[in-house]
């Protein structure tokens, strides 16, 4: 992966001499039979000044039944001295088994159930070792060596796939949605305030305990990504309050509460993971990979005959964090000053938001009749802010106008996607440097006339349901993001030099 970085820079100058070939191209031959035979043409380019202001994010979509794409989640806080601090949360309902049974019972005997451990599992992404031998954790940002508190609690919001007000629609939830926790507040962890650290814990030990209280036995509990695996997966654990759980999943076997997934969904409403504290990481989890978040449960049934002990018997049970799944983020206070550079942050963070054309302007541009051959934008970083959780890609859309606007695709997302660019480059000391975008055919539509639609642009932090539309052509953009990393660029200010925000276009146009 190092080299194939390193070699970036080389590869994306044979493709924008080739963009530059292709869109020049393309634009001579749409001209057709206004162009006469040996007509000279002189080319050109402009550096054309753009406004850049801040645009805060009040919320965003997170319920996973609304993205195709399937999504990840954030747990965690994180915080910079220059970017908003994020404290992130999970919302889940649980996924039930069909087959939960109560002890069995008879005239002649007694089962007496003792819940070993019972915790929350959580799997980190992960990426192997350049040696293959071992797993290091993924997708954390912020200070790993410092815990965030991390309760759980029991919903009390019925979390509901149909619009309460629209049952004809699809439900969604938001990340600044309040879920209500169960009355009497309770934390279902043990201990409260459960410090949570990421590291690369693989197993657990778990104690198999007689209803005596004498050790039965030690299991250690291991994960893999499949059968044929041997390398243990890391994961997140975080012990439950065993009397709790009991009551709530073990003593309701074959109630009515469990008679089916939708009773279950009724009586209890989901998990919440609340993280919370001053520092610590963000951690993404992926809810779909081969291993996934559960409820994990390990019990003991010690079987009596006449007060003797005549069989132990060691189960499991899992509960999957499955069905409507949503994210919280709260964020720190939305104040940006007025200066030289903007603010661009993922989650529910900040985006920034250009102006390319004033109506004088675009007249102006428009009586030239120019033949655009290539546009650009190109946003310098400040270097000088934090960087430790930089974007290696940013993303460029239209906002829409109107008080209900709808938001869209800037066209050369589609029309040439290979060249929309907003990837990260690097200087020759290797050091983030700057992106840039090449909106070529949205830019000689607005100049040509064959529209006057040009509302604001937005530029975000990239989320992987960004390209949608290279799937389905759908031309409404959807804002979904649950990458919280951040970036400082700079903005049109003339303090900014050589690395104000730079909006190229190059031309050609006939000679008198």
């Amino acid at each position: 992966m190092r080299n194939f970085f390193q070699k970036i820079p080389y590869i994306t100058a044979i493709v924008v001499v080739f963009s530059a070939v292709v869109s020049c191209e393309k634009d001579f031959t749409d001209i057709g039979s206004n162009v006469i035979g040996n007509t000279a043409f002189s080319t050109g380019s402009m550096l054309l000044d753009v406004q850049l202001e801040n645009s805060p994010v009040t919320k965003l979509v997170t319920s996973d039944f609304i993205i195709s794409d399937k999504p990840e989640y954030l747990l965690g806080v994180h915080a910079s001295d220059d970017y908003e601090k994020i404290e992130a949360s999970i919302i889940s309902q649980i996924a039930i088994n069909s087959d939960l049974q109560l002890p069995f019972h008879s005239d002649t005997t007694t089962v007496v159930t003792t819940i070993d451990t019972v915790f929350v599992k959580m799997p980190y992404r992960v990426v192997l070792n350049s040696e293959g031998t071992a797993y290091e954790l993924d997708s954390i940002i912020g200070n790993q060596s410092q815990p965030f508190n991390l309760n759980i609690y029991q919903s009390s919001t019925y979390l509901n796939s149909l619009d309460p007000s629209d049952p004809s629609k699809l439900n969604s939830y938001s990340s600044d949605d309040v879920f209500e926790k169960k009355m009497p507040l309770t934390a279902l962890n043990d201990p409260i305030d459960f410090q949570f650290t990421p590291k690369a814990t693989d197993t657990v030990i778990v104690k198999r305990w007689l209803s005596d209280q004498k050790l039965s036995r030690k299991d250690t509990v291991i994960y893999t990504s499949s059968s044929s695996s041997l390398i243990p997966l890391p994961f997140g654990f975080i012990p439950l309050k065993k009397e709790v759980i009991n009551e709530l999943f073990l003593k309701k076997y074959g109630s009515a509460e469990f008679a089916s997934q939708e009773a279950f969904n009724d009586y209890f409403r989901g998990l919440i993971l609340e993280a919370s504290g001053n520092d610590g990481s963000l951690i993404s989890f992926d809810f779909n990979s081969s291993v996934k978040p559960s409820i994990e449960v390990y019990y003991t049934n010690s079987v009596f005959y006449e007060g003797a002990i005549i069989d132990t018997i060691h189960k499991n049970d899992s509960f999957l964090l499955s069905g409507i799944k949503a994210s919280t983020y709260k964020m720190g206070e939305k104040t940006y000053p007025v200066n030289n550079e903007v603010k661009i942050q993922g989650a529910a963070g900040s985006e920034a938001a250009i102006t390319l054309f004033e109506a004088d302007e675009l007249a102006t541009l428009r009586d030239q009749n120019l033949l655009i051959n290539d546009a650009s934008l190109t946003f310098y970083i400040n270097q000088s802010a934090d960087i430790a959780a930089i974007p290696y890609q940013l993303f460029l859309y239209k906002s829409g106008e109107g008080s209900n606007p709808v938001l869209s695709y800037v066209k050369d997302t589609y029309s040439e996607p290979a060249f929309f660019g907003g990837l990260l480059e690097r200087d020759s000391d290797g050091n983030p440097e700057k992106y840039t975008f090449r909106i070529t055919d949205y830019v000689s539509d607005i100049l040509s006339g064959e529209t006057d639609y040009s509302p604001t642009l937005k530029l975000k932090i990239f989320n992987k349901t960004d390209l949608k539309i290279l799937q389905d052509r759908d031309t409404t953009f959807t804002n979904y993001n649950w990458n919280p990393k951040a970036v400082t660029i700079l903005n049109h200010h003339p303090d900014n030099g050589t690395k104000k925000v730079a909006f190229k276009i190059s031309y050609s146009e006939k000679k008198d």
